[in-house]
């Protein structure tokens, strides 16, 4: 069971985290980690891929209400410690999971062939939120690769001064049409980069990997489909070596897909920002396929509960994969003298 959740800018209390936004009471941030411990505990997934922390210790403290036992708490770049102040000027992505964790990375800065031009910035060269690639271990042996990733937003980027003030008229519609440009840009490189990292991991190789996290725009969209490539499949069979497939497109329990499978609400449109990619190795009628997607679901009801900061603003993705257990070994059928002595 794995699931991707953006938990809303999970920061410790009394800590800044935002300009323009007050840091969490005492009692906001009991408010918070309990709600999220619910939500873990119903969501009971043996990975959890996690988006917008601020402070692992606040990531730690939800885990720990939800009363389940998971081995790994990881949130790079947002440590808590002697000279760790948790993440500074955006949040970090991280992952939970009960799974054997033998190794994790942070992917901060683009290849070169990603490396984009952005009007009034220049070169966009590094991840916002840097992604975090995973590697984990099943019972059985079997090696998983989770990413986790959280994409640029769709809200227009405005030059700044040094201090960090905004320097452009941003009531001017021509502005906001170029700040909504540069943040396009921005995302689009960000998944040009993701593509490159999948690429390299599945080219010719039979490693099962999933995908998940708020990639800020819709399975089907032009940024979604540069980092899984899933249309390629239509015209190129052999591409599926290193595409990624929607987990609600190839689930298994077709009676369970609902058309109220939105994960976010944005001036009262529903959309699906937060998405669950998977490999061909969970695809049922891939010849490579070694499991699949059994059913997808969206824990989204709190989305009606009004805005409150104690929430998330997101809806929580859940999906079930199913993995085949390699064959027994097939018993001996020698018999050595000394056994019919």
């Amino acid at each position: 069971m794995v699931a991707t959740c953006n938990v809303l800018n999970l920061a410790q209390p009394g800590r800044h985290f935002y300009d323009g936004q007050d840091p969490y009471s005492q009692t906001e941030f009991e408010r918070k980690v309990d709600w999220l411990g619910n939500r873990f505990k119903a969501l009971n997934a043996d990975v959890i891929a996690v988006q917008e922390v601020w402070d692992e210790l606040a990531l730690r403290a939800a885990v720990a209400r939800s009363g389940l036992q998971y081995s790994s708490v990881v949130v790079p770049g947002a440590e808590n410690g002697p000279g760790q102040i948790g993440a500074q000027g955006t949040p970090r992505v991280g992952i939970v999971t009960r799974l054997k964790l033998e190794s994790v990375e942070s992917i901060v800065n683009f290849p070169a062939a990603a490396v984009v031009q952005v009007p009034g910035i220049g070169a966009h060269t590094r991840f916002e939120r840097p992604p975090l690639v995973a590697t984990l271990r099943l019972k059985h042996g079997q090696p998983l690769c989770v990413i986790t990733a959280h994409l640029k937003s769709k809200r227009p980027k405005y030059l700044e001064d040094a201090s960090g003030k905004t320097i452009e008229d941003t009531d001017d519609p021509a502005v906001q049409a170029l700040g909504s440009m540069r943040s396009l840009i921005m995302r689009a490189a960000e998944a040009l980069a993701l593509r490159l990292k999948v690429v390299e991991l599945l080219h010719r190789t039979r490693l099962p990997l999933v995908l998940m996290g708020d990639l800020n725009d819709s399975p089907h969209s032009v940024t979604t489909q540069l980092i899984a490539a899933t249309s390629q499949v239509a015209y190129d069979k052999g591409a599926r070596d290193n595409a990624l497939f929607s987990a609600w497109d190839v689930q298994g329990e077709a009676a369970l897909r609902r058309d109220v499978a939105y994960s976010h609400i944005h001036q009262g449109y529903p959309e699906v920002l937060d998405q669950v990619l998977v490999s061909e190795e969970f695809v049922a009628t891939s010849r490579s396929a070694i499991g699949d997607v059994r059913r997808v679901e969206v824990f989204n009801d709190h989305l009606f509960e009004g805005r409150d900061r104690s929430r998330s603003d997101h809806g929580f993705v859940r999906a079930l994969l199913r993995l085949r257990l390699p064959e027994p070994a097939a018993p001996s059928l020698f018999v050595s003298p000394s056994q019919t002595a």
